[in-house]
């Protein structure tokens, strides 16, 4: 069996575009007709060149392998064309097809891929949600009104969620890391007492930046978050400089969370040495697919580190994010996107199974789904905006500057 064909799907995500305006998904197909799927989460491209360089490197690096060579495979990619550091765009390629080839293996061996990584660990994956507005409520209101939000904690903890994400510390620019203003202190300790006065001791608090602080700026911060006792204060400061990050780790008592902008074991592997978070929160569409988030969880492991697998994308990365969390020790929380309901759920054959607050893994081959492709077809994106996009000025420290979600 070898790995033959690859197609890709830019995939529009209709509003309210939960999981962010588009999602990336690749098949890959084997010369006796096993097909896998993957999704690629990387955003320092268009979506169409994304694709095609998924499509140039597996037809560089994988055409004629089995699908169980991933070592090989990865090798390949990460040094192709002498490069051999982390790179987003081609490990988020890489990932997609890593993850399409796990699940051609798992197929042909009639195995779930958790079974194929050291056998089921958990039995149930405990999930949260951000706080998301309903259908009636204006995003750009919402995502900066505490008692909004707070409304809103308590109608997912009552579906069953224990953990709850929120990010209401301001927009992130292309010129950070900066200070935060007052402002944004404030408006932050506000949604921490907020929630946690309405939720109580159910859920934990998953407070979000993302990395648009200082060291200094984001241990300011840490401090008004710590009478609220957050789980977690995600991505404090920007993600080139782990060492910067471990300056808030030694002086915040909420643990670091950070991963979702790192690819490979290499940048990891930074950030455990700095000793610069506890919880790390790989994105399987980026990091360079299952097998390098295990080797992760592995390193993690042994620094007494967990891991908390980052979704911001589609439905078929967080198959793989479950296969991983099924399959380690140090697992401690998923992400997903509410309840994986909506036009996730339509993505696939069936629905990931989401009971009172955890996602069950299935033991079906493979990924445990097949990608609905009539479904990926029939909602084609045909923008060219990057799937996360930065503020392009710099924070204006005379006006309040708020964040609208997403």
């Amino acid at each position: 069996m070898k790995l033959k064909d690859i197609k890709t799907f830019v995939v529009g995500n209709p509003p309210p575009s939960f999981g962010g305006r588009y999602f990336l998904f690749v098949k890959v197909t084997t010369d006796n007709g096993i097909v896998g799927y993957g999704e690629i989460y990387a955003a320092s491209v268009g979506p169409k060149a994304q694709c095609a360089v998924a499509e140039d490197l597996f037809q560089r690096h994988c055409v004629g392998l089995a699908p169980n060579a991933i070592e090989r495979m990865f090798r390949r990619f990460h040094s192709s064309g002498f490069s051999q550091r982390p790179d987003p765009t081609v490990m988020g390629a890489f990932s997609a097809i890593e993850m399409a080839c796990w699940d051609i293996v798992g197929k042909a061996l009639d195995q779930p891929v958790h079974a194929l990584m050291g056998g089921l660990v958990n039995e149930r994956l405990r999930s949260y949600t951000y706080l998301y507005p309903d259908e009636t409520q204006d995003p750009a209101t919402f995502y900066n009104d505490p008692d909004l939000s707070a409304e809103r904690a308590v109608a997912y903890a009552d579906q069953g969620f224990t953990a709850l994400k929120f990010d209401p510390a301001g927009p992130y620019t292309v010129y950070d890391p900066h200070q935060p203003a007052v402002v944004d202190l404030d408006r932050s300790e506000a949604f921490c007492k907020a929630i946690r006065e309405a939720v109580g001791n159910r859920a934990d608090l998953l407070f979000g930046t993302h990395g648009q602080f200082t060291a200094s700026g984001a241990i300011r911060m840490a401090q008004r978050l710590a009478p609220y006792d957050p789980l977690w204060f995600e991505e404090p400061v920007p993600p080139e400089m782990p060492e910067e990050m471990a300056k808030v780790a030694a002086q915040s008592s909420t643990p670091i969370a950070t991963g979702e902008r790192l690819t490979t074991k290499y940048e990891f592997a930074r950030v455990l040495k700095a000793g610069a978070a506890s919880i790390l929160q790989p994105a399987l569409g980026r990091v360079g697919g299952i097998w390098e988030a295990k080797k992760i969880a592995a390193m993690a492991e042994v620094h007494y580190a967990q891991m908390a697998p980052h979704l911001y994308c589609g439905p078929v990365e967080a198959l793989a994010n479950i296969q991983l969390g099924a399959s380690i020790p140090n697992f401690l929380i998923l992400e997903s996107i509410q309840q994986f309901g909506g036009f996730h759920a339509e993505l696939l054959d069936q629905p990931i199974k989401w009971e009172e607050g955890y996602v069950i893994p299935s033991d079906r081959p493979g990924l445990g789904h097949e990608l609905n492709e009539a479904v990926a077809e029939a909602h084609p994106y045909e923008g060219d905006r990057l799937h996360l996009e930065m503020q392009d000025t710099p924070y204006n420290y005379s006006r309040e500057n708020r964040f609208a979600g997403g």
